[in-house]
């Protein structure tokens, strides 16, 4: 099984060691991890700003990238949703690059999605023993990809608590440019989601601009609530914690 490793631009940037924790966690599952070094940005960012032409070249790039791969993993579902729901939109007019984008979003996967729904892991070890958690259901991963039960069953069967979160499915804030936009909303949707965490050892979410906005939220309001992503959890549940 060939898999592309598509990291990012924020696992490459802020989240580095978790995209390294995801890569030799498919790989120590029996993965054949690959990492096409002309990947950049999935464009969604530009999307989301109304800047479909760039968005549209980001997308096509994308596309010849990661062409030939059995699998392309992401440890973000926000740019999964990008490839997998918004992608084909950008190229209805064009039928040769809408086929292809289809193609691509057949093919892309969350990594926990993968891990569960492609690799059909029930448990990648007992290394969370003890450890409580709280889990950030993003947006995108649990409303556009349909990912939410996953993350949760692998984290339990590594011996993690999953703790009762009123907040839990509710947004984080961050939406990309909607905190730039609306930085005083977004704040206070951080705010209610830090305000109702309960006492864990770490807060963990698959998408890493959730964990981004909640981390730099809590650190300006001086909160110690350890944030980790979910790839970084779940290999140190794979190599015993």
């Amino acid at each position: 099984m060939r898999v592309c490793f598509f990291v990012t631009c924020l696992a490459d940037q802020f989240f580095a060691e978790a995209a390294a924790d995801a890569v030799r966690l498919l790989r120590a599952l029996g993965a054949e991890v690959r990492f096409p070094r002309a990947q950049t940005c999935c464009g969604q960012p530009a999307y989301n700003a109304g800047h479909w032409d760039e968005a549209r070249k980001m997308a096509a790039h994308t596309q010849e990238v990661f062409e030939g791969c059995d699998y392309v993993v992401l440890p973000s579902g926000s740019c999964t949703t990008m490839l997998r729901a918004y992608s084909p939109r950008l190229f209805e007019g064009d039928r040769p690059r809408y086929e292809a984008a289809l193609d691509l979003a057949g093919r892309s996967y969350e990594l926990v999605e993968f891990l569960v729904k492609v690799l059909n892991a029930e448990s990648v070890g007992r290394g969370l023993a003890g450890r409580r958690v709280a889990y950030h259901h993003g947006c995108h991963v649990s409303r556009e990809l349909g990912v939410k039960e996953e993350p949760l069953r692998l984290l339990e069967a590594a011996g993690a608590e999953v703790v009762p979160w009123e907040a839990d499915q509710e947004c984080c804030g961050f939406g990309g440019v909607f905190a730039v936009k609306n930085a005083p909303v977004s704040l206070a949707m951080a705010d209610r989601k830090l305000d109702t965490v309960p006492e864990v050892d770490v807060l963990t979410s698959a998408d890493g601009a959730c964990l981004l906005h909640l981390a730099g939220r809590a650190k300006q309001r001086g909160l110690g609530v350890p944030v980790r992503h979910v790839a970084s959890l779940l290999w140190e549940a794979h190599r015993g914690g």
